[in-house]
């Protein structure tokens, strides 16, 4: 059953439904890119998040993914555990700061991301272009980039530990 979170009729958006349409997309979407990635590479959507974060910021840090995806540093250390074990992601000594490392992909693991990479882009957009026409798709992109800047700006919803 959809819910009309716009109010269709110009009224005042019901933000509860919004709120669980934008939860219920997000984990569809989340869920269906797990089974593809899963089925093609082994991997699911977090690994691939964190790898493709990793070959686009060489040097980051495990506090660095954290931030960027308001999740603890304890959750995010112990994925990039199993990404390591893996052979995909290497710790290296911090020459700044000796109670941190500095995190870098192996070369399996930038092909794998790489791979992985085309595998996610092709199945998101078969789910949203399915879904929608462009004109919403490139609409509700706006909203939620400025939804996700205000947040991130204000330091809403981030992790405590």
């Amino acid at each position: 059953m959809a819910s009309n979170s716009s109010g269709g009729d110009g009224g005042p958006t019901d933000v509860a439904a919004f709120f669980a349409d934008l939860v219920r997309c997000e984990t569809r979407l989340y869920n269906a890119l797990n089974d593809r990635l899963r089925e093609r590479h082994g991997i699911v959507t977090s690994q691939y998040e964190f790898l493709r974060y990793l070959r686009d910021h060489p040097g980051a840090r495990v506090a660095d993914l954290a931030a960027e995806f308001a999740i603890g540093i304890g959750a995010t250390s112990k994925g990039i555990d199993r990404l390591e074990r893996q052979g995909w992601v290497v710790r290296r000594r911090n020459p700044s700061d000796r109670r941190s490392s500095l995190l870098a992909l192996t070369d399996e693991g930038l092909l794998l991301v790489e791979a992985a990479e085309a595998t996610f882009t092709e199945r998101l957009t078969e789910l949203i272009t399915g879904a929608l026409k462009t004109s919403p798709v490139t609409a509700a992109a706006q909203v939620l980039s400025e939804l996700r800047a205000s947040l991130e700006r204000d330091q809403t919803g981030m992790p405590t530990g």
